[in-house]
């Protein structure tokens, strides 16, 4: 089945880059596989894929810990500022980082590994409530204040898209993602890197693509529904 439903996510791709006019290598899958058993992410490494997503701090530890090495880990559900030292050397883009006390903390637990951690700054654009993030109007200064920290590099953005129905629903939401990172881009920020745009998901993905998505994270379109009842790890 994930054999299956690669092919059809990889086809998808490849349509709304054509569509963009855009290259599919500038598209990074992420298959988000967060309640999903090692045998599955193992399953889809085989079909060539090697970017995977996990919510969890304690699902990507234990993953990253028997899984193949060349596995890029990304940390896209929200994260607490207590379980940081536990991935901030394993995963290779922190996607969800939401607030500048959460930066500083990736500074602290960096520094002390001595690595340079990317991250995405994660902007709340469709402004929910039940969502963490960056309203618009705090992005910049988010940015110009965490692009001090030596050991933190912020490579671009991250949104998480209402759920809808209709995926049309969602590119205004793409769109001014895609408008802020080049008014952040336009303004030559040492350390400050805006090439990445982490939006969309499985029911939006290909508008994502359209408008300008670098990473798509895709859980259910890949590996069926989750199972929230226990975690298999």
């Amino acid at each position: 089945m994930i054999e299956e439903q690669l092919k059809i996510v990889e086809e998808n791709i490849q349509t709304a880059c054509k569509k963009a006019g855009r290259d599919r290598k500038e598209v990074t899958l992420i298959a988000v596989s967060k309640t999903k058993p090692a045998s599955m992410v193992e399953e889809a490494y085989a079909c060539g894929i090697r970017d995977f997503g996990e919510n969890k701090v304690q699902e990507l530890v234990s993953k990253e810990e028997i899984l193949p090495k060349d596995i890029k880990w990304h940390q896209i559900g929200h994260l607490q500022r207590n379980k940081v030292k536990y991935i901030v050397d394993k995963a290779a883009l922190i996607h969800s980082v939401d607030s500048i006390r959460l930066a500083n903390q990736i500074e602290q637990d960096a520094a002390k590994a001595d690595i340079i951690c990317p991250i995405l700054l994660e902007v709340n654009v469709a402004r929910e409530e039940s969502k963490f993030g960056f309203l618009e109007e705090e992005v910049m200064e988010a940015v110009e204040q965490i692009s001090h920290l030596p050991h933190v590099q912020i490579k671009g953005l991250m949104t998480i898209a209402p759920f809808v129905e209709n995926p049309e629903e969602n590119r205004i939401f793409f769109k001014k993602l895609k408008q802020l990172s080049v008014d952040i881009a336009g303004k030559n920020i040492d350390n400050v890197y805006m090439n990445e745009l982490s939006m969309g998901m499985t029911g939006d993905y290909m508008v994502a693509v359209e408008e300008g998505a670098t990473f798509v994270r895709v859980g259910t379109g890949i590996f069926g529904e989750r199972n929230y009842t226990k975690t298999n790890i």
